[in-house]
């Protein structure tokens, strides 16, 4: 498929609609990272960093103040591990790392955007915010219909600034308003929630150069996660619960998030639970009821 998936729950977005044989759309950093040589620099975090205006270098120089961020320069999966606060100078010269840096700890909204880009140059956003549940997992996020004037301007002007030449999505990861991540993709999701036509103005970006999406029924969405104990092996739920699922009032999808056929050990998931399955809707309400009724049938609650 054009429209190149690792992740085999999500190909359901895109397998209704035509793209052009000669054209790619990445949803993987590591495909974004070899396609577009030019700019694959802002996978490079301290570079974000630094075109920002923020305190930022490698291990090895010391922070002028404390507290700090820290993080891997580089990481194209698992993009938090490794991360921390760095509070003093005693606990900077425990967590010295290669190939880390610490920039400004920032604060404020943690909001992930997506935006199409025609050469650099913005012509559509949308935001996301989670709900963070228990040691790296999030209950839900909400898709906000509202745009963020805030976010829009300030990494508006960033893409103009560094991003000419580059057609297609990126993502940003934003906090307090300034960039922590940057991503030559969308986030792969939630394109369901983003409204009837979405997928094949996403073609036409990449096809065409040119972005052309009326977004007239813009409205806010839900994407609810159901995580479950690690140490166990899981199975797929029969289709006949999917189908009923994706019936319900509300629901939009559903996505069940693991390989049933691999160990559990090798999928990556965060500390607090094994991801089992993600349910979109259009109502948090509708999106906890059918996440529900998922949890009655993986874990008997």
């Amino acid at each position: 498929m054009p429209i190149c998936e690792a992740d085999p729950w999500r190909l359901q977005y895109f397998a209704d609609t035509p793209c052009p044989d000669h054209v790619r759309i990445s949803t993987e950093d590591s495909d974004s990272w070899l396609w577009y040589p030019v700019h694959r620099w802002i996978y490079d975090k301290l570079a974000v960093a630094l075109s920002q205006g923020l305190d930022a270098a490698p291990h090895g120089v010391t922070p002028p103040r404390f507290p700090v961020f820290s993080k891997p320069i580089m990481n194209l999966r698992g993009m938090g591990v490794g991360s921390r606060v760095i509070h003093d100078a005693t606990d900077y010269a425990a967590h010295l790392t290669a190939g880390h840096f610490w920039s400004t700890l920032l604060t404020g909204r943690h909001v992930s955007s997506d935006v199409a880009l025609v050469d650099g140059i913005p012509h559509w956003w949308r935001h996301t915010t989670g709900a963070a549940g228990p040691d790296g997992t999030f209950d839900h996020w909400h898709v906000h219909a509202e745009g963020d004037p805030a976010i829009e301007s300030w990494c508006g002007d960033w893409c103009r600034r560094h991003l000419r030449g580059y057609t297609g999505m990126a993502n940003f990861e934003t906090i307090g308003g300034r960039i922590i991540e940057a991503h030559l993709r969308f986030a792969d999701q939630w394109p369901d929630l983003y409204g009837a036509g979405w997928t094949q103005a996403l073609v036409r970006l990449y096809a065409e150069a040119a972005w052309d999406f009326a977004d007239a029924d813009r409205r806010d969405g839900f994407s609810v996660v159901l995580f479950g104990p690690h140490g166990r092996r899981y199975a797929h739920p029969p289709e006949g619960l999917l189908a009923e699922l994706r019936a319900l009032p509300g629901v939009s999808s559903v996505q069940v998030t693991f390989h049933a056929d691999r160990d559990p050990a090798r999928h990556a998931m965060p500390p607090g639970g094994f991801r089992l399955a993600i349910v979109n809707a259009t109502g948090l309400a509708a999106g906890q009821a059918a996440r529900a009724k998922l949890a009655g049938w993986f874990l008997g609650t």
